[in-house]
């Protein structure tokens, strides 16, 4: 259009703001309203702007007027710019029926989307214009629109581009033509990249927090990188708290963090270090459009393409300690202690020492961490102990040293490899010896859950291979193999499924010198009820538990919501632990049982019958998820 005739034209049209037309109303529903002539979308946006109307006050002659605009503005976002309405007021005002044409509707004429700066070549920004549902000769839909304007400036934000614009975005609707015209130019400028890191109030040597980073310096903008490097952080537990954010100094860049007009202030806080004037002021008005002043700040754009990071954290507690009392039925009372330093230098070393003590059992075990580059992923680890038992026909005394090397991998498995040494003086079965074991060996690990207390989905495999030969000053020679699968499946919200598979095995001709703590058992709360903890393995010529060589135990179990936090469970249990494979009745135990997520976790109480030991009856108490 010329420009002559432009000026005549332009009533003729009208230029719809790209924000949707759809909304709630929370105010108090007034009265009733009865729709005929539309169904689906267009009747519910109809409904939903209408019977929020307070008809108390209106008049007559006002309320029907509102009705009629409500309704017209109600149809535009679904391309009905021009609809026969036709209302009738119940007596009284307290409703109305609402008969409408629709009409023809409008239809896309105009299709015009244009990409320029860096991200016309930024796959994101590509793929979101290419996916815009609408084409020419469409029936116009402003959700689509209005969709497309928000995936655009969001990325923009997420991928760097902090000098980003529309430089044009109009919505040209022509109801006499029922035609619309559709102009989107999204200008990005440069995409900003990851430029220097600077730390504030960090104990730890500063080199260790930048080898955590999750992007090259230099790299492409993304804020989904500085979010991941904040969890990096916080995962240490070297620190109380955290804080990552790219280094806003433009005022440009600020203005592309603000969403809408009454952010204004933050802006203008960040870029001058000074409160925004009162709205009387002459120094700037406190109301003008966000777009203006961006369009103005472009007037003398910044060159500067390079984002600085600044993290900001502050040290955690060097010392933390805890208290834990429990019970369960296969220990009774226990109580346990430990002592946590997340750091104990400036290279971010942890120790963690722990004290267990129980009827058959007590331990003091301890670990020291030294982090390497990464130091979620990878460390080494001195681990040391010592643990008494007495239980059943096991009474042992045993002290251990264990170096580790330790990797984290991008699929949540984990990988050890030790060195271990053991001295365990030991009485089994009325058999006693003392013996000196050093073996290497090399563990898999993977643990994954959803909702920690209560999961409702999850797995955890463990796999480890042990080996000491004489040949290096060990008194046993052995292979020793031992690993276990466990999984937690829901169906719907009420279904909770848990199975579970243990396999173990030692290949010796030195069993007789294999200490307890390597020996298989089985039987008790995480293994097969029924049976009292460690109660099952092959037998000695006194008729006592020796411990065996092999062990295979498996379980299943069934949960249903009762209410709310309560479930009922259903479970067997089998298993044993014996000397040669495939032996010929495997111990297997059922019952039935309680459940209820506690605050401090699951609770768990279940009575177990023995198949083979047709009166007995157990009792099985245990606190705490599955894995």
């Amino acid at each position: 259009m010329d420009n002559c005739c432009r000026g005549k034209a332009i009533k003729q049209f009208r230029i719809v703001s790209g924000m949707s037309l759809l909304f709630i109303s929370s105010s108090l529903l007034a009265f009733d309203v009865q729709i005929d002539g539309v169904e689906g979308e267009v009747s519910d946006n109809i409904s939903a702007y209408t019977t929020a109307i307070k008809a108390s006050e209106f008049t007559e002659a006002r309320l029907e007027g509102e009705i009629r605009r409500r309704v017209a503005e109600a149809m535009r976002p679904f391309g009905y710019y021009e609809p026969d309405i036709d209302l009738t007021l119940e007596s009284g005002n307290d409703g109305v029926s609402i008969s409408v044409d629709p009409g023809q509707p409008v239809t896309i004429d105009v299709l015009s989307l244009q990409l320029d700066g860096d991200a016309s070549e930024d796959p994101p920004f590509i793929s979101a214009v290419d996916n815009f549902p609408l084409e020419q000769g469409d029936v116009l839909r402003h959700s689509p629109w209005d969709s497309l304007v928000s995936r655009l400036s969001t990325l923009a934000l997420e991928r760097g581009y902090f000098n980003w614009r529309f430089a044009d975005r109009r919505m040209e609707v022509r109801p006499y033509l029922n035609s619309a015209r559709l102009y989107m130019h999204f200008d990005s400028g440069q995409r900003y990249r990851f430029g220097d890191i600077h730390i504030k109030g960090s104990h730890i040597e500063p080199e260790r927090l930048e080898n955590m980073r999750p992007f090259e310096l230099d790299a492409p903008y993304l804020a989904e990188s500085i979010a991941e490097y904040n969890q990096r952080l916080s995962e240490t537990g070297w620190f109380n708290a955290v804080s990552v954010r790219p280094r806003l100094t433009d005022p440009a860049e600020l203005m592309a963090m603000t969403p809408d007009e009454h952010s204004a202030s933050l802006w203008w806080q960040e870029a001058t270090g000074r409160q925004m004037p009162d709205t009387d002021s002459t120094t700037i008005n406190a109301n003008i459009s966000v777009d203006a002043v961006r369009s103005a700040l472009r007037l003398s754009p910044s060159d500067r393409v390079s984002m600085p990071i600044d993290i900001s954290v502050q040290p955690a507690d060097r010392h933390s300690f805890e208290i834990g009392v429990g019970f369960a039925s296969d220990v009774g009372p226990r109580m346990s202690f430990s002592w946590q330093q997340p750091w104990v230098n400036r290279f971010g070393h942890g120790l963690d020492n722990d004290l267990y003590v129980s009827a058959p059992e007590q331990r003091l075990s301890g670990e020291y961490i030294i982090p390497l580059d990464d130091p979620l992923k990878d460390s080494y680890e001195l681990q040391y102990g010592i643990k008494h038992e007495d239980d059943n026909d096991t009474r042992s005394l045993e002290g251990s040293l264990q170096i580790a090397r330790r990797w984290k991998f991008d699929n949540d498995w984990e990988q050890t490899i030790y060195l271990r040494t053991t001295y365990e003086d030991f009485t089994q079965g009325g058999e006693s010896d003392k013996v000196w074991l050093l073996y290497p060996g090399v563990q898999w690990t993977r643990t994954r859950t959803r909702e920690q207390r209560f999961p409702v989905w999850g797995d955890r495999q463990r796999l480890s291979i042990d080996y000491s030969d004489t040949f290096y000053g060990s008194d046993a020679r052995f292979l020793r193999v031992d690993g276990e699968t466990q999984w937690i499946r829901m169906i719907g919200n009420d279904n909770r499924f848990i199975g579970g598979v243990g396999l173990g095995a030692i290949e010796t001709d030195d069993f007789d010198r294999i200490p307890p703590s390597l020996r298989f058992f089985a039987g008790g709360d995480r293994s097969v009820r029924g049976y009292s903890y460690e109660s099952l393995s092959p037998l000695n010529e006194e008729g006592r538990l020796r411990g065996g060589q092999q062990r295979l135990t498996a379980s299943l179990e069934y949960q249903r919501r009762v209410k709310n936090s309560w479930w009922s469970a259903a479970f067997v249990d089998t298993g044993d632990a014996f000397d040669d494979w495939g032996p010929d009745n495997l111990k297997t135990g059922a019952g039935l049982g309680v459940r209820w997520i506690s605050p401090v976790g699951p609770i768990r109480l279940d009575v177990a019958h023995p198949f083979d030991h047709e009166d007995d009856w157990r009792l099985h108490f245990s606190i705490g998820p599955e894995f």
